[in-house]
């Protein structure tokens, strides 16, 4: 637990988010997550599908994860298993914005532009309950 908790402390130092104690800051804790899986980043497309931003692949969020239904825009995955898919693993849901803040060296603003969505897609639960 030692070691997880220095690390976690040099990454946050590193992407400059203060250390603090509030469990109900989720921002703070998926910039954090964001700027340790960068790489792994999928948008959800105007089909319904979501594409990893670098390198296009296809991939699908796995249908025992919370989002499965809620198709936000953005999210980080941590693993991708192949099964009948290619599946996404632990998901999170992410803002495009942060990518160029957290990882200015690997993401610009070109890779990050919005695309125009229909209505109802890539979505936040609490966007679509107002």
């Amino acid at each position: 637990a030692v070691v997880s908790t220095q690390s976690t402390g040099g990454l946050l130092e590193r992407t400059e988010i203060d250390l603090l104690s509030n469990p109900m800051d989720h921002i703070n804790i998926r910039k954090a997550v964001t700027s340790g899986y960068f790489y792994h980043t999928s948008r959800l497309t105007a089909n319904g599908l979501y594409k990893t931003v670098k390198h296009q692949q296809s991939v699908h969020i796995h249908p025992n994860s919370s989002l499965f239904e809620e198709q936000p825009k953005w999210v980080i995955y941590h693993e991708l298993v192949q099964t009948s898919k290619e599946y996404m693993r632990q998901v999170i849901e992410i803002e495009s914005k942060w990518l160029v803040e957290v990882a200015p060296h690997y993401y610009k603003e070109k890779d990050i532009e919005e695309k125009k969505m229909p209505k109802q897609r890539g979505k936040a639960k609490a966007e679509l309950e107002r």
